[in-house]
């Protein structure tokens, strides 16, 4: 199943300018598993130590938020995920 995976601006770098990825699986985890497969240096930018989302990441799926499901979101044929950056301080 073929899913779209939308490359932000932040991360363009380090995809040798690459904006969109395609790959294939059925839930978010697998999909970005496959994306780091294809692109390993994003790979310190959206997970720690532990294989687990930062933090200050969301990850959408067709314009709506993963959380709390967050890599176990299902996702089909089509779809588009996204990443946002969480922006906080004061």
């Amino acid at each position: 199943m073929s899913v779209q995976i939308n490359i932000p601006l932040f991360l363009q770098h380090l995809t040798n300018g690459v904006t969109v990825a395609k790959v294939n699986g059925s839930t978010v985890g697998e999909c970005l598993k496959q994306f780091i497969d294809q692109f390993p240096s994003p790979k310190e930018v959206l997970f720690d130590k532990d294989g687990k989302l930062l933090a200050h990441l969301d990850v959408y799926v067709n314009g709506r938020s993963s959380y709390p499901e967050e890599l176990m979101k299902q996702v089909n044929h089509g779809d588009e995920i996204s990443f946002l950056y969480l922006i906080t301080g004061g």
